[in-house]
């Protein structure tokens, strides 16, 4: 393509098409002499070219762009160009081009002639992607800080301060508590002398005060072009640069979660780098809430514990002594209140081991080991108090994983539960109770003869302190109910082949 008076109409067309590209074009004979360069790739190559090699009037043409270009031989561009020359086959790659800090995608076209070669600025789409990957990074860092069961809250939040520091590229992390009137730094990653643990400042002088009036992040590129000269945050701390969120525990004010410089900030933060921060704000305050959630739970099984306590000692001493005393009684005499009285002793031991058990134990299981269920239900029904029930056992050798101890308390109340209603129901001199597994092998069933519950009463028998007898303690079945959850088990109550109740335990993991 000639720049000469006789270049064709045609020529010159192409020469403007070119021109307007926003991608470098050039070609190179086959010596590596620059033939023809568009106004992007003039400017490309003169950028890395030596001033000797540039034409006076800017041009690039005839010069061999391996001599015109320093250092040009240990570059990709080299590599690649001649492979496409040898090979005569195009390429295509990424390079970065530090004359101009621009990453470009190069493609090369080789023919007999020469060389034809595109240039495209991809710099937006690497720099999107370096953005992504350190994302994902930092997405990947906050999940094993947070999943970490060894590290306390404050070890936790400290670390993820200072991943929050690195993504964001700012020296200052800090999680604030604002308690009557008052900013305290609870725990930070910061060189600023007043974000330290420990310090404090009035929050009308902190961005704490500003960041709660905003229902999203509160972001600041550049303080002082914002309008932050003379507010008393700005005078305190400097801060030109900052980006916050409100901690919430319960729907409760808590404090921020916070990210800040004293210098100001090239551009405004991301979407994703937002997002980042509000995931890290939310985090913050579910680890408050599960925290103080734990809190509550020890302060209750240590009332809890207490109250055990009282009822082991305090009712289960004068108990023994008043049925020792019951007993001496009807060896004494003959009265028809000897019969009422120890029935109602043995309702109240019994209504004592079950507030034990739901007090101590609750649905906890420990180890789980292989049972079989036919051999632990005849042991559960020999200790259980069955008023000379029946008990009839289909298991067929079915066997289950549960902690033994257990699902024999489980069998027993059910038992328990059984004889008291079918008692109460029918007067007759026993209940007969049956145990086997479910038709699809998924689990077990306890149904017995009774008067069944009413399907109204259903959803409502495991519920604590529920009954429909006048001896029952109304603790049995919730028992039931919180050792098949511990167990991972889904149970129910239904009406049985002879009109009583069955109960259902499904999810089981039968061996």
């Amino acid at each position: 393509m000639s720049d000469g008076a006789g270049e064709s109409a045609s020529n010159k067309d192409l020469r403007t098409v070119l021109d307007r590209m926003s991608d470098g074009f050039f070609t190179l004979d086959g010596d590596w002499r620059i033939v023809f360069a568009n106004e992007r790739g003039r400017e490309i190559l003169r950028s890395a070219m030596s001033d000797d090699a540039v034409g006076p009037d800017g041009s690039v043409e005839g010069a061999n762009i391996w001599d015109s270009i320093p250092e040009s031989r240990e570059t990709v561009f080299y590599d690649q160009y001649h492979r496409a020359m040898e090979t005569q086959e195009p390429v295509s790659f990424d390079s970065y081009y530090e004359p101009l800090d621009t990453w470009f995608n190069a493609r090369a076209f080789p023919s007999d002639e020469g060389l034809s070669v595109y240039l495209h600025d991809v710099t937006e789409r690497r720099e999107l992607e370096r953005r992504q990957e350190e994302s994902l990074r930092a997405i990947q860092r906050l999940y094993a800080v947070s999943s970490d069961q060894d590290r306390t809250f404050e070890e936790k939040v400290a670390e993820i301060l200072t991943i929050g520091c690195e993504y964001l590229d700012v020296p200052n992390g800090f999680l604030t508590r604002i308690e009557d009137g008052t900013q305290h730094i609870e725990v930070s990653h910061a060189t600023h002398p007043l974000l330290q643990p420990g310090e404090t400042c009035p929050l009308d002088e902190a961005y704490c005060k500003r960041t709660f009036e905003h229902d999203q992040l509160l972001t600041i590129v550049d303080a002082s072009a914002e309008g932050w000269g003379g507010d008393p945050a700005y005078e305190t701390f400097g801060l030109e640069t900052y980006v916050g969120g409100r901690v919430e525990v319960e729907g409760e004010r808590f404090g921020t979660l916070c990210f800040a410089d004293t210098s100001p900030r090239d551009e405004p933060f991301t979407e994703t780098q937002q997002t980042f921060v509000e995931l890290l704000t939310r985090w913050v305050s579910y680890e408050l809430e599960r925290r103080r959630a734990a809190d509550r739970l020890a302060s209750e099984r240590d009332r809890l514990d207490e109250f055990a306590s009282v009822v082991s000692h305090d009712l289960r001493n004068p108990l023994t002594t008043a049925r020792g005393r019951m007993e001496l009684l009807a060896n004494d005499c003959e009265s028809e209140h000897v019969e009422p009285v120890r029935r109602a002793l043995s309702r109240m031991d019994t209504l004592i081991e079950n507030i034990l058990t739901l007090s101590r134990e609750g649905g906890g299981v420990d180890e789980l080991t292989r049972v079989d269920l036919e051999a632990l239900a005849e042991d559960a029904w020999e200790t259980a108090d069955t008023r000379g029930g029946t008990l009839r056992v289909a298991s067929d050798g079915y066997a289950l994983r549960a902690d033994e101890q257990r699902l024999r308390q489980l069998l027993e109340n059910l038992f328990r539960n059984a004889a008291e209603h079918g008692a109460a129901g029918s007067g007759s001199d026993g209940v007969t109770v049956t145990v086997g597994p479910l038709s699809d092998g998924d689990g077990f069933y306890v149904a017995d003869d009774g008067p069944g519950i009413p399907a109204e009463d259903r959803d409502r028998v495991f519920e604590s302190g529920y009954t429909t007898t006048s001896d029952g303690t109304g603790f049995g079945l919730d028992i039931v109910s919180q050792i098949a959850d511990g167990h991972g088990w889904a149970v129910s109550v239904t009406e049985s082949a002879d009109g009583g109740a069955r109960f259902e335990f499904a999810g089981v993991d039968r061996v």
